[in-house]
């Protein structure tokens, strides 16, 4: 009995259920038209973007003035003497020799002799041009658009020392290359306008 009842109620209720469909289909397909909707939907959107005319900019290529030897009024009484012939490095405070180190000076005569002064002084300089390290960078001229300068054995991008065992030999690009410590003690030293003269 509870079986005939039950198949009775689900009876009824897929009838209604199918009844309610059919006038759910029948009244959004009567009214679209009614209402006049159209029974296709148009889309509708609006531009994500808009045209413009922007007059392109001009350039004008003008040549990069390559840097100067800046010229420091300086007042101290130190100085810095490179001698190539000897590859080694004189500090003087006043007539007092303050320290004396074996040094290594450009390969190829790549050292230029003359008057210069510390440029500046950075802790730890990078050189792209040959990917390395300088330790205890004081810069003491430009040669072309690269400056030269007193520093510690280069470190390169693996951590190796560059040129390890070569101090007395002229083995740098340029540049006059001490010992680790001895460049620390040169670096705390020095200051920025202290003459430095590289001599044969």
């Amino acid at each position: 009995m509870k079986a005939i009842k039950r198949s009775l109620i689900y009876s009824i209720l897929l009838a209604a259920l199918i009844c309610a469909m059919a006038a759910a289909i029948a009244w959004t397909t009567g009214s679209t038209t009614a209402l006049g909707l159209s029974s296709t939907p148009t889309p509708t959107y609006a531009p994500l973007f808009g045209y413009a005319e922007i007059a392109k900019p001009t350039y004008t290529p003008s040549p990069t003035p390559l840097p100067t030897q800046t010229q420091f009024v300086y007042s101290g009484n130190k100085y810095i003497l490179v001698d190539i012939s000897e590859q080694r490095l004189y500090a003087y405070e006043g007539n007092t020799l303050a320290y004396d180190f074996v040094a290594s000076t450009g390969m190829n005569n790549g050292t230029r002799t003359g008057m210069f002064s510390v440029l500046e002084k950075i802790p730890n300089a990078y050189g792209s041009t040959w990917d390395i390290w300088m330790p205890n960078w004081l810069g003491i001229y430009w040669s072309g658009n690269l400056q030269n300068g007193i520093h510690a054995l280069p470190i390169l991008s693996n951590g190796a020392t560059l040129w390890s065992g070569y101090l007395g030999v002229p083995i740098s690009y340029g540049c006059v290359v001490l010992g680790t410590y001895e460049s620390q003690l040169l670096y705390d030293w020095a200051e920025v306008g202290t003459p430095v003269e590289i001599q044969w």
